[in-house]
């Protein structure tokens, strides 16, 4: 018979939820910050932190894993059964997820850490498959390209939006969360009018945050 694991000590857990918490810190300051700096803000030495995590790469794709439920349970959200209103409704939650976590969100993001990230957000990108899928068949999204190629073109303009806009601008106009909405509905085929006459009409559409 197969012995049953058995759970981690208190203590040992504590020290990982301890490493967790001070690499969102100290990430949130610096995303190159260093894993001596993250074992010295949990209180641990280096040697203590390497027997939860093999290298920091590990470290960061377990915050990615932890840090990917804020995002999936938006996927939870219902359909309203227009792929235009979903589509903005989904970039604009995703937008206001990620502005709390900018910098970690960003790092996610980077070249290095995208496939962990891909993989760890597959019900959002499952949602996002199938709103891309039910607005090209009714036609309220762009049809000239797959379906498969349109979501991937999407999904790097939130990429490109999480990572390089600025969280907070004087201009409305220029808000990273409207640039967010309104440059995904761009790339699945609407004009900038059609997105003004969407936003315009759906004023729940941007959070406080995307304002």
């Amino acid at each position: 018979m197969t012995p049953t694991p058995r759970p981690p000590r208190a203590d040992a857990q504590a020290n990982r939820e301890s490493i967790l918490s001070a690499a969102r810190e100290v990430l949130a300051q610096d995303p190159r910050a260093s894993i001596d700096l993250i074992a010295r803000t949990a209180g641990l030495t280096r040697r203590a932190l390497y027997g939860h995590f093999e290298d920091r790469a590990a470290l960061v794709n377990e915050l990615i894993v932890t840090g990917a439920q804020r995002f999936n349970d938006i996927a939870d959200a219902p359909a309203t059964g227009d792929a235009r209103l979903d589509l903005a409704r989904l970039a604009s939650r995703l937008w206001d997820a990620a502005a709390h976590i900018q910098l970690v969100a960003a790092m996610a993001l980077d070249d290095d850490h995208v496939a962990a990230t891909a993989a760890a957000l597959a019900p959002v990108r499952r949602m996002l498959a199938e709103i891309v899928a039910r607005g090209q068949a009714d036609a309220s999204l762009r049809t000239d390209l797959s379906a498969e190629m349109l979501a991937r073109l999407i999904e790097e303009t939130a990429r490109a939006v999480v990572s390089r806009a600025p969280l907070f601008t004087e201009n409305p106009a220029s808000r990273p969360g409207s640039i967010a909405v309104r440059a995904v509905l761009s790339i699945a085929g609407l004009s900038w009018r059609e997105s003004d006459e969407l936003l315009r009409t759906n004023d729940d559409l941007l959070t406080e945050t995307s304002r």
